[in-house]
């Protein structure tokens, strides 16, 4: 059969045609992809070309399907899985492999890098047998698909909340996870990766006691404090607090204060600034875990570290990129329930003939994710546009309304009247 995809050819060489999917195996599966997230990652496939580590094949030869946090329905099912998955099943796939080479040793293939027929900007895919052999093909069940296509990034803010530790005088047993009951600051912390940590931070089973949020910016500040509420927070035990560091000439001290004079157990740098790292650093309490979450893109990025806690306090720090399965299943079962809402990530909807530029230049596109539907053509539009875009066409105008009811953001409900009145590509 006949599938719509966007391939890599080369550095900045994305390519959206269509190609011929050859008949499945009876180890392999066939999807249809509704929905897929557009990362930085696939940028960084972009910028590479060939050059990227997970590139699998000579490009000459092969070009990989890109994009790697999707969603969609099963279509057929190979014989070897016919007892396990069924067609008409949501699925979301965990892209990191892992999987083993003939040596057995992990290799670095994944979905969206590696494989020249499954990748989550396409219309069709062939899902092959090392996805289902590594448990890597999940069960996805929601009134929609966006959710799961965002499971992968709100898995990368559960796996941070996991892989902090911690410890006590006289044992080198880590406990693993923040401090329950304890305290928490979130800085540079109302961005979409910053409100998903929120949301999850008030909504998961292990809760701190209270959560200091920061950023520099009253208007990102005030639409967090709206979206994801003090009072919210109270509700589920944590006392939330945000605050506007860029008006404080202390801020070190006016976050104790916050916190009754006393450091953090957790503290989370959402942003990839020297002086936000040195900021978290002075902010840690005994066995305190600073998470570097930001990814920066220099190379050769640095901060001052106080190495005198580092001995003497015991502080120490994490970095995390990305969840494993297990954080991706937990996300897709809160998320399934209603206790976490992704849609604070979403600031932008496109069709599949977005693709290939709204990856090139992600880097100079502001806001949150950008969401994509693969079988709509449809150029790439963010949320807040549609009021002025409504103006002239009827669809936005529905998506407008929509969205306001919201809260202004992406829903299952928007997504269902996009599926149903967009152009199909």
């Amino acid at each position: 059969m006949k599938t719509k995809v966007v391939r890599l050819y080369g550095v900045n060489d994305l390519r959206l045609e269509e190609i011929e999917l050859p008949a499945i195996k009876d180890d392999e599966i066939l999807a249809k992809v509704v929905s897929d997230s557009i990362c930085m990652s696939s940028h960084k496939l972009a910028v590479q070309g060939a050059k990227h580590k997970r590139v699998r094949h000579d490009l000459n030869k092969t070009q990989p399907i890109i994009g790697h946090e999707f969603c969609g329905t099963i279509e057929k099912v190979g014989a070897k899985w016919a007892g396990q998955f069924k067609a008409g099943d949501k699925f979301a796939i965990q892209p990191a492999l892992n999987a083993p080479d003939s040596n057995g040793e992990a290799t670095l293939w994944a979905p969206g890098y590696s494989y020249e027929f499954i990748g989550g900007n396409a219309t069709y895919v062939i899902i092959p047998n090392e996805v289902m052999e590594m448990n890597c093909l999940l069960e996805y069940n929601a009134d929609n698909f966006f959710m799961g296509s965002l499971a992968e990034p709100v898995s990368c803010v559960v796996g941070a909340f996991n892989a902090q530790y911690h410890t006590k005088p006289g044992s080198y047993v880590h406990s693993m996870g923040i401090v329950k009951g304890g305290s928490m600051a979130l800085l540079a912390g109302v961005g979409p990766m910053g409100l998903g940590a929120i949301d999850y931070a008030i909504h998961n089973p292990r809760k701190p006691s209270i959560l200091v949020v920061t950023d520099i910016d009253d208007n990102r500040l005030s639409r967090a404090a709206s979206l994801l509420s003090p009072e919210e927070a109270k509700k589920n035990g944590v006392e939330l607090i945000y605050v506007n560091t860029n008006t404080i000439s202390d801020p070190v001290e006016h976050l104790k204060s916050l916190n009754g004079g006393k450091l953090f157990d957790d503290v989370f740098v959402f942003a990839p600034v020297r002086s936000v790292l040195e900021m978290g650093d002075k902010l840690l309490g005994r066995d305190g875990c600073l998470n570097f979450f930001a990814g920066p893109n220099d190379p050769d990025f640095s901060a001052e570290l106080n190495f005198y806690n580092v001995h003497y306090a015991s502080t120490h720090i994490v970095g995390t990129s990305g969840g494993n399965t297990d954080d991706m299943k937990e996300s897709i079962a809160m998320m399934a329930k209603g206790e976490l809402n992704p849609g604070f990530l979403v600031t932008h909807i496109g069709g599949l003939d977005a693709v290939a530029k709204t990856t090139i230049d992600l880097d100079k596109i502001p806001g949150g994710k950008k969401l994509i539907y693969t079988h709509k053509r449809l150029e790439l539009t963010a949320i807040d546009d549609f009021v002025e875009k409504g103006k002239a066409d009827p669809l936005f105008a529905k998506l407008a309304e929509i969205c306001g009811r919201n809260q202004g953001l992406w829903s299952a409900e928007a997504e269902e009247y996009l599926l149903k009145n967009v152009q199909e590509i």
